[in-house]
């Protein structure tokens, strides 16, 4: 049996052909379990066909602070990451259409040191929010992301307060941001940008929150509710406006930008 035609899905645990979950935008068929995608997939899956240009794609971080651990080097990673994913950091901006709608949209890649948020992707997304502000575009945000990057100490939880910042900036200057919370979205990048949109959207069955459930419930030893941090608990709780299916992903948005945007 040749390798590579089997995939199975998390949550109804099934086995099933990878070609039929890629042609159903990576969702199982079975039971909509929405796999996580790269950034590249999120954009083709996105936006109008190659109305993409990406700006800034060649920006990558250094290592400030000289950073070891578990054995390695935070360069080392960022080499083996790169080469992993295709991509240079964890985040791509760039201008391009949803449904013939002009946006600026700012995807994470959850296969880049989990899609961790160091000193490079807030530059981005400050960059993109920039961008959105001078050519009077709403902005578009996936986030699927592990925190704030350890590696970079201060230098990275610095930019939960710069991209805070730059979106108040956004705000007051009339701009519609639009944020999509994918599987997961966790740590500082929840405490920062992901839930500063003017309207949430959330995929289904998609972690959100900012200390994961097992570090909470190891660390309070109380039994946490059933779905705890999940995209329709966050809805039930007013976290979230709404929850969207990625295959209706675009005509939401699109819906929204005409609904909103002035």
């Amino acid at each position: 049996m040749p390798e590579g035609l089997w995939v199975r899905c998390p949550g109804c645990e099934h086995m099933l052909y990878k070609s039929a979950v890629e042609k159903n935008l990576n969702v199982c068929p079975d039971c909509n379990y929405h796999f996580r995608i790269a950034a590249k997939t999120r954009i083709k899956y996105l936006v109008d066909e190659d109305s993409f240009h990406e700006i800034l794609g060649t920006l990558k971080t250094e290592d400030p602070l000289g950073f070891k651990f578990r054995g390695t080097t935070y360069k080392k990673r960022l080499k083996e990451d790169t080469k992993k994913s295709g991509a240079k950091e964890a985040m791509r901006i760039g201008k391009a259409f949803i449904k013939g709608r002009g946006v600026i949209l700012a995807v994470m890649e959850p296969n880049f040191l989990m899609g961790s948020m160091g000193f490079v992707v807030g530059e981005k997304l400050c960059a993109a929010v920039d961008m959105a502000m001078d050519e009077k575009l709403p902005l578009v945000a996936v986030c699927s992301s592990g925190g704030a990057r350890m590696h970079e100490g201060v230098i990275s939880l610095g930019q939960m307060a710069k991209t805070s910042a730059t979106l108040a900036k956004f705000d007051e200057a009339g701009g519609l941001y639009i944020c999509v919370l994918a599987d997961p979205t966790t740590g500082g990048v929840t405490a920062s940008f992901a839930m500063l949109g003017d309207c949430i959207i959330a995929e289904p069955g998609a972690l959100i929150g900012f200390a994961g459930p097992r570090t909470i419930a190891e660390t309070i030893k109380v039994e946490l509710p059933k779905g705890f941090q999940t995209a329709e608990f966050m809805l039930e709780h007013g976290f979230v406006d709404m929850i969207v299916h990625r295959k209706d992903l675009r005509s939401e948005i699109a819906r929204l930008i005409d609904y909103c945007h002035k």
